[in-house]
């Protein structure tokens, strides 16, 4: 339903479904940017601004723990306990012929991380931010198809997709060999919304309006929904600021506990933050098997895929602290010598970059909304490639993985710390070099 020739039917079946709820057909249907998972529509039905939320195919509903009835009576229970969930309206039915889904009444503001950061007082704004975790993990779930998250089948769930896409990336390797060690003991659960970080949160003129996107809500450790929104990835280029991109972990957990949550543990912090990263790294690899199973084949899902050399290079950095000090201090090895720029015909990176050059001066004026922003994701993956193909970067090696995996080699090998270094500053400055942690984690191994 990405493209416009899908929105005739896509509205006729939402009115059947807005229909039921006593509300006239949808008009100005629009494709909201963003969404890894789900597909987002907003449009009007009648005076009511609303916002369609639905799988964009049925094959990618398979398998996860709680359906859309589910997670549509848990918005319901979330909103009576207080938080700022939307009000949803109507559920899809498989007569409806759009799949599974349903619909909210929108909430004013903007999810816009950067828009956010750029207006928001920081203190008033983390005091929000508590205060919706806080009235999320009291959240009675009684009645409601919650799944419980039990930590060590979830990491060994992990486990086994890692070694599904291959099990060939070693710093993945590394993090998953930690996060068995170091399991923390199990706390009585409370509700997790799953996805509390920016961009799933709503705002306006700096102050919190809404809590979106309940897909991934569960009952386990409440750390893990502190620890997930401040992730590196999620700061929205402020690596300084690991506190939702507004302040420090320090303060964000004092602001909890003042909003009556219970008290912070910084050793369950840490296990969830290095335990979310490692999930969103092979959340990004799954997208290219949506993309090669057919069941999204935009340019999105594959250019996400790539994402994950972000999450090592963060892992990285949460985990080189247990390496020696002689080998923290090791310098790097040589990097990768690229591709000598040709004289003769173009290479295949120019050509790639003249397609991007001609997407950006003749394209770009003639579209708008979701085109112009999947011209902009087609343009990346147009750059990703041609970094690639000048600088070989190399994230794998199957046979260093098993071993740090097995426990054969860690960060006190002498070398690997640095090998591993290189390689994740390699392959991310290939495939997102504007990446905030680029930056810092360039200055803290090469000295620049």
């Amino acid at each position: 339903m990405s493209h416009p020739e899908s929105a005739a039917p896509l509205a006729d079946g939402l009115a059947r479904a807005l229909a039921r709820a006593g509300l006239p057909a949808p008009q100005g249907l629009e494709r909201l940017s963003g969404g890894a998972n789900m597909e987002s529509w907003r449009f009007a039905a009648g005076d009511e601004i609303c916002v369609l939320r639905r799988a964009p195919s049925l094959e990618m509903m398979a398998g996860r723990p709680m359906d859309h009835a589910g997670e549509a009576a848990l918005i319901r229970a979330a909103r009576a306990a207080g938080v700022m969930a939307p009000e949803v309206l109507v559920e899809l039915e498989p007569d409806d012929g759009i799949g599974s889904g349903y619909v909210m009444r929108a909430i004013s503001g903007s999810p816009d991380p950067n828009a956010f950061l750029a207006e928001a007082d920081p203190q008033l704004a983390i005091r929000d931010i508590a205060r919706e975790l806080v009235a999320t993990h009291r959240t009675d779930c009684t009645g409601v198809p919650v799944p419980v998250m039990d930590t060590a089948e979830a990491l060994g769930e992990l486990r086994r997709r890692f070694l599904d896409y291959g099990g060939d990336r070693p710093i993945l390797a590394l993090a998953l060999r930690w996060l068995e060690a170091n399991i923390p003991p199990p706390v009585p659960p409370r509700l997790v919304h799953g996805d509390f970080r920016l961009g799933n949160l709503m705002f306006e003129q700096g102050r919190l309006t809404g809590v979106l996107d309940w897909e991934l809500a569960h009952l386990g450790d409440w750390h893990e929904d502190l620890a997930f929104g401040c992730m590196t990835v999620w700061r929205f280029s402020r690596p300084d600021r690991p506190g939702y991109g507004l302040t420090t972990v320090e303060e964000l957990a004092a602001a909890y506990e003042e909003a009556g949550g219970e008290r912070f543990d910084p050793a369950r912090f840490r296990f969830w933050t290095i335990y979310r990263t490692f999930w969103w790294a092979l959340g990004c690899l799954q997208m290219g098997g949506f993309w090669r199973a057919g069941h999204d084949r935009s340019v999105e899902r594959v250019v996400v895929a790539r994402r994950t050399a972000e999450q090592e290079l963060d892992l990285l950095l949460l985990l080189e602290d247990l390496a020696p000090e002689e080998e923290r201090k090791r310098p790097l090895p040589p990097t990768q010598e690229p591709l000598a720029p040709t004289t003769g015909e173009p290479s295949g990176a120019e050509i790639l970059t003249a397609i991007s050059e001609w997407l950006n001066s003749d394209i770009k004026p003639l579209v708008s909304g979701r085109g112009k922003f999947d011209l902009a994701v087609a343009r990346n993956a147009l750059g990703i490639v041609a970094r690639e193909i000048e600088q070989r970067p190399v994230a794998t090696d199957a046979t260093l993985a098993a071993d740090l995996l097995a426990g054969r080699a860690d960060l006190a090998t002498p070398g690997l710390l640095a090998r591993l270094r290189r390689m994740a500053l390699a392959k991310l400055s290939a495939d997102m070099p504007k990446y905030s942690a680029l930056a810092v984690a360039r200055a803290q191994w090469e000295g620049n």
